[in-house]
């Protein structure tokens, strides 16, 4: 079971029905026991950085998250919940989850803010798990004003040129984090998500 968290501000219904196309069975909770006893965790996101980690924090889910990624389990943060994995996020000047080294930032200039619409990520490493079977000039649907900038490159698995070049993929041992939402990026989208679960389930 995967368990996918819900703040109160996430879009969860199409994360959650974009796993169960790819045979993830998944269970939406606020619950830290059910976030405890799942395989894998998602950390949807949309809102404001120091809104959602209010929330979490109020129901514990914040330390079920770090206790999962410590006891091996897989985690994948979208939009907002990739921005989360950092130690801190300017908006709303709060502490971040603190899974990834670094913070997030609002995007100082670019064609227009917030960045919407398609955009390119190109992959910094070859054979990465989370591209499998993902093309290298592929695009994806990004909806954001704020981006992870990374105190160094180790777990930086993709970037993305919006003005200039920010961090659109993280891939650790024990995360990924995309800033775009592959719930919403057609098929390869879902051929990412269908990386997630076969992770999950090796």
């Amino acid at each position: 079971m995967i368990a996918i968290i819900d703040y109160g501000a996430a879009n969860i219904h199409s994360i959650e029905k974009a796993l169960e196309l790819v045979g993830a069975q998944v269970r939406v909770t606020d619950d830290p026991l059910v976030v405890g006893e799942a395989r894998a965790v998602v950390l949807p996101g949309v809102g404001a950085g120091g809104t959602a980690m209010a929330r979490m924090t109020e129901r514990g889910l914040d330390d079920a998250i770090r206790q999962a990624t410590q006891q091996g389990k897989p985690f994948l943060g979208i939009c907002l919940g990739m921005q989360l994995l950092a130690q801190h996020h300017d908006e709303g000047e709060v502490a971040g989850l603190g899974l990834f080294s670094g913070e997030v930032r609002r995007i100082p200039h670019g064609p227009k803010i917030p960045h919407m619409g398609w955009n390119q990520v190109r992959p910094l490493q070859d054979n990465l798990p989370i591209f499998a079977d993902v093309p290298s000039d592929a695009y994806f649907y990004f909806v954001h004003s704020y981006y992870v900038e990374p105190y160094d490159q180790h777990g930086v698995a993709g970037v993305t040129d919006y003005g200039s070049p920010f961090c659109s993929v993280i891939a650790t041992e024990q995360v990924w984090g995309t800033q775009f939402h592959p719930e919403k990026s057609g098929a390869v989208g879902q051929q990412m998500l269908k990386n997630f679960v076969k992770w999950v389930q090796r």
